[in-house]
């Protein structure tokens, strides 16, 4: 194989487009895989609003190349897989059924299912439909007919049940299916059926592209070309083996191998470019004599942990060079950053300089104003939300500028363009994931040679902090101050849930307080989960006033204050939602209940129990969980009641669930992988990081033949930021 230049349209495309400000153009060689899903043959007004509940977003109309991304979980064979009552759980199985009877949903009843009883000589299953017109489902399935479905069983209650079959066939149309089915994640009213129809027709507009992975790499690890893969991914001769007994994932085939090579490299790449143009930039002094640091340090109320004394040695050593600083503070629940951000900011200040730190919601900005403020000592801090009164914000802002104030906290209203620093130097970022880095860019624009501090609360594995933070130097805060007390984690079945509230009562009378959490702000009409808000009505009747109440789509003064009622002891129970997970600080909440914990990612579950055991006193975790449990929750639930160690509950969570969620990042709207799977690809990321080395230190600036095809590969995953760092500087 040979590598195959760019297209003349993507080679000369190293710069902006229209002036200095404009983004750079995508190569026009990839116009139809970005072009409207829509337009695909086939998708009508009807189908059109299923497409993009499916793949789009509010920002972003689903795309031909979303279609092409999106990968089936899965294939169906032709043949039979023996018998309901044999057929594995959460594998695709087809098997032969008499219909039995019909349970259509309600008139007035809202989104209820169709209900299907289907069965065979072994045991019975329920076909589940939403959405679907009861005429349709009685015309594929007629009373007392011979059917073959196919589709993923699922237990539910304790009941087999199939949503949404991707297939449902008499004799006749079983012998003329192909092979294997590929079985794609489906929306309410779309099938997979109807999906691998669209992404065999998005197939049809995949244009010729350049090679931009090595020649060598590809026949040593006999992996086909780009297009190659994703034909074979969307028309799959063999059914993929299922998961192992011990329930790892079977090996990835060469096709995917090579689509998640590609995904890696193409985010490598772009974090090599960015760690390039960071070290390139010139820096500038931003250590002084240590005497405010010092000073703090001498005032805090404990003592640094040998963890926080190596961390700020290194910060301090990133200000005194000459070098731009880009680090990363990662540190588990309750490790102490706030102090060692203080003393790095300390450090910029006593240079002459400013610092900010953005947190992304308006309550944590606020908290860290509060919690920085009896620490900063002669530091001069000011908060800055997007809710001040315009007086409040004119006076801010022209503090700001004439230097007056050293240290602005805020959320993403420090991104404004009315935000001047007199001369910001170090910029602290709190849950970094929470933003782009377009974002930190933005924020690094408002002054000259800003250093970067990234905050993070969630421990990330190593494979994780490569992936998402490759472009930062990594200090790691693993030691728990002096005085923390162990939470005490209980696993309680929600049948036992009256126990939980009497438990609850006689905490209250010893003038404890508790937060309760609960999945979801509504009933949801799919899933039997409870809501917050009818949990809050439920305690009340208990406990009156002394419950409040605060969710994610509350307003934000109504949220802050409810957790100001909270703090203040105006109320000893807080129903939430997961708006309280990351850095919210109550220390005299000791008690944590989190309901249907068996929902919840261990990180997550981890961050939760966090908000506990932050004073003194003995603190508690119950998480409640509706059976029967599946293998991977009752495995989460087992590793919190054994540790409390963040980061190997992160390993884990990574190991049983995937990269997006264990960042939180599907809900925050960062891209994860869409092709990879740090699960089975890992060992791709460190070829990944080193070829993305080697390319950036050879071509630089992307101009050779395979640096002009690497570009098309970054426009490919949308991995635009690095494309204009090409051109600036």
């Amino acid at each position: 194989m040979t590598d195959t230049p760019a297209p003349s349209d993507a080679a000369e495309d190293d710069g902006p487009a229209r002036g200095p400000d404009a983004a750079p153009l995508r190569p026009s060689i990839l116009d139809p895989l970005f072009a409207l899903a829509r337009t695909l043959p086939g998708i009508g007004p009807k189908m059109a609003p299923m497409i993009e509940r499916l793949l789009g977003t509010p920002e972003q109309p689903a795309r031909i190349v979303d279609l092409l991304f999106h990968l089936p979980q899965g294939g169906v064979a032709r043949q039979l897989k023996g018998s309901i009552a044999e057929a594995p759980p959460g594998e695709p199985v087809t098997v032969g059924v008499t219909v039995v009877s019909h349970r259509p949903a309600q008139p007035g009843a809202g989104r209820r299912p169709h209900r299907v009883l289907v069965e065979d000589p072994t045991g019975d299953i329920a076909l589940v439909f939403f959405g679907m017109p009861r005429a349709r489902v009685e015309k594929m399935l007629p009373l007392g007919a011979h059917r073959y479905v196919s589709g993923r069983i699922d237990l539910w209650d304790g009941h087999r049940q199939m949503v949404h079959p991707s297939r449902i066939t008499d004799e006749a149309g079983l012998a003329a299916l192909p092979a294997v089915e590929p079985i794609y994640g489906a929306t309410e009213g779309l099938t997979s059926r109807a999906i691998s129809k669209l992404a065999h027709a998005a197939l049809d507009r995949l244009p010729i592209l350049p090679e931009w992975q090595d020649p060598a790499w590809l026949e040593r690890h006999a992996l086909p070309p780009f297009a190659d893969a994703l034909r074979a991914e969307h028309r799959p001769e063999e059914a993929p083996a299922p998961r192992r007994e011990d329930g790892t994932p079977p090996p990835r085939t060469a096709a995917r191998r090579r689509l998640a090579y590609d995904e890696i490299l193409a985010s490598q790449l772009a974090l090599a470019l960015l760690r390039a143009r960071q070290r390139r930039k010139p820096g500038r002094r931003n250590a002084g004599d240590g005497r405010l640091a010092g000073r703090i340090e001498a005032a805090l109320p404990f003592g640094l942990t040998s963890a926080q004394t190596r961390a700020v040695a290194e910060i301090r050593a990133d200000l005194a060079s000459e070098r731009r600083m880009l680090r990363l503070l990662q540190g588990d629940v309750g490790s102490g950053k706030t102090a060692v951000a203080l003393l790095a900011v300390a450090s910029a200040v006593e240079a002459g300089r400013q610092a900010a730190l953005m947190a992304p919601t308006e309550i944590l900005a606020r908290q860290h104003f509060e919690r920085l403020g009896p620490m900063a000592g002669p530091l001069r801090l000011r908060l800055m939300t997007g809710r001040d009164r315009a007086a409040e914000r004119r006076a801010t802002l022209g503090d700001l500028a004439a230097g007056r104030i050293d240290v602005l906290v805020g959320t993403h209203a420090l991104f404004q363009d009315s935000v001047v620093f007199r001369d910001l130097g170090l910029a602290v970022v709190d849950e970094q994931h929470r933003f782009g880095v377009h974002q930190r860019l933005a924020l690094g624009a408002k002054g000259e040679a800003v250093d970067f501090l990234v905050m993070t609360a969630t421990p990330i594995p190593r494979t994780l902090a490569l992936t998402f933070f490759g472009d930062m130097d990594v200090s790691v805060l693993d030691e728990k101050p002096a005085g923390r007390q162990p939470i005490k984690t209980l696993t309680i079945p929600v049948e036992r849930i009256d126990e939980v509230v009497a438990g609850l009562e006689r905490a209250l009378a010893r003038g404890e307080r508790a937060y309760w959490i609960c999945p979801l702000v509504a009933e949801s009409e799919f899933i039997d989960l409870a809501a917050a808000q009818e949990r809050f009505e439920d305690l009340r009747r208990h406990f009156g006033e002394a419950v409040g109440l605060i969710h994610g789509k509350m307003p934000g003064p109504e949220k802050d204050a409810a957790m100001e009622r909270f703090a203040a002891g105006g109320t000893k129970v807080l129903v939430s939602t997961t708006v309280v997970e990351v850095g919210v600080d109550v220390r005299e909440a000791t008690i944590m209940v989190i309901e249907h914990a068996e929902r919840f990612g261990l990180a997550q579950l981890h961050q939760l129990r966090g908000r506990v055991g932050r004073g003194s006193a003995a603190s508690s975790c119950l998480l409640l969980y509706r059976g029967p449990l599946g293998q991977v929750a009752r495995a989460r639930l087992e590793m919190m009641r054994e540790s409390e160690d963040g980061f190997r509950l992160a390993e884990e969570d990574l190991r049983l669930r995937g990269e997006g969620e264990v960042l939180g990042t599907r809900q925050s709207g960062l891209a994860a992988f869409r092709l990879a799977s740090l699960e089975t690809d890992a060992d791709l990321l460190e070829a990944a990081r080193d070829d993305a080395r080697l390319v950036v230190e050879r071509d630089p600036g992307l101009r050779g033949a395979r640096g002009r095809a690497l570009r098309v590969l970054l426009y490919l995953f949308e991995r635009d930021a690095a494309i204009r760092l090409l051109g600036a500087g």
